[in-house]
């Protein structure tokens, strides 16, 4: 692992946290000053005013520098290090939360912000990703992309049959797949930079990474609303990493430590999936910090009742997220 792979995938981490929280605290400011009416264009109105608020626009702008900074961290490091280390955005969404909202997280919450910052600390060093190519391998792309479309298919399908926390699991394992082929993919255009910008353009993967980035919203959209984050968090975070690892594996030729390493990168594994449920039941996820913010609103039908998900803008005036 390079020094600026890890600080540039970090710093993509920090700004998709404060950007879910900065633009959560915009739209609940909002709904206190200005509750919503119905009607499309009460919506585009409001829409429009929470546009201009200082809170979103800061979010914004950290949403800006998180999607440069991973384009960055792809393009120097490798998929195996940089999708895993985006899960450190659960963090900092605890950290810019309880510093914007001003309320302290509890002693659980703590306790699961260190368990998850453990295992990614002790998946990554026990894997120690390797070196890889900067772009796919020759025939590569088509059959993984087979692959991943007929399991996300299946995934759908056998989510339809589900309802409740398993619907959510279900889906959020899909929208996992989704969100690591757009990784992939935008490593496999920023790869091709060498060969000049009009290369970059001019072929497929750009493109693809809009179709791909698309798909991933919206199933990240049924994701939410088919159950708690309690459900669907811990699929999206470490599915995403975790099909990352396969990815670069076999598209770039990446590789990760096995043999009797795969001890302790379990228990890293284990780790972060413990915290990020922990994580997922605090206040940063579930709407305590909206709550009890010093001259909120009680929560109503009108206002939504919990944080963006760190990382996946879904929330009112969030326009949406490509990883």
């Amino acid at each position: 692992m390079t020094i600026l792979t890890v600080l540039l995938a970090l710093l993509s981490a920090l700004g998709n946290g404060a950007a879910s929280v900065l633009q959560r605290r915009a739209a609940m400011d909002q709904e206190r000053e200005q509750p919503g009416g119905e009607g499309l264009g009460h919506a585009v109105r409001r829409l429009g005013r929470l546009l201009c608020r200082p809170y979103w626009l800061a979010g914004g702008a950290a949403m800006v520098v998180s999607a440069v900074a991973q384009v960055g961290a792809l393009a120097v490091g490798r998929l195996s290090v940089v999708q895993p280390l985006l899960v450190s955005e659960l963090l900092f969404t605890l950290v810019v939360g309880s510093l914007v909202f001003r309320q302290r997280p509890d002693g659980r919450t703590w306790l699961a912000f260190v368990m998850l910052a453990a295992g990614l600390a002790l998946f990554l060093v026990a894997a120690d990703p390797s070196h890889g190519q900067a772009t796919a391998q020759n025939g590569r792309w088509l059959p993984v992309g087979v692959v991943v479309v007929l399991a996300v298919a299946v995934l759908g399908a056998v989510a339809r049959a589900l309802r409740g926390a398993p619907r959510a699991a279900v889906l959020g394992c899909a929208t996992a797949a989704c969100f690591a082929c757009t990784a992939a993919l935008i490593k496999e255009f920023t790869g091709r930079f060498s060969d000049g910008v009009a290369a970059v353009f001019t072929s497929w993967p750009l493109y693809a990474v809009c179709v791909v980035g698309l798909l991933s919203f919206l199933l990240l959209q049924s994701t939410l609303r088919a159950g708690t984050l309690a459900a669907s968090q811990p699929a999206l975070t470490l599915g995403d990493a975790l099909v990352s690892i396969v990815l670069g594996w076999v598209l770039f030729g990446e590789r990760v430590e096995l043999g009797l390493r795969i001890i302790p990168e379990a228990i890293g594994i284990a780790l972060m999936a413990v915290g990020i449920v922990g994580l997922a039941r605090s206040p940063a996820m579930a709407g305590g910090w909206d709550a009890d913010t010093p001259g909120a609103a009680e929560p109503s039908a009108a206002a939504p009742a919990a944080v963006d998900v760190p990382g996946r803008r879904d929330g009112p005036g969030s326009p949406g997220r490509s990883r």
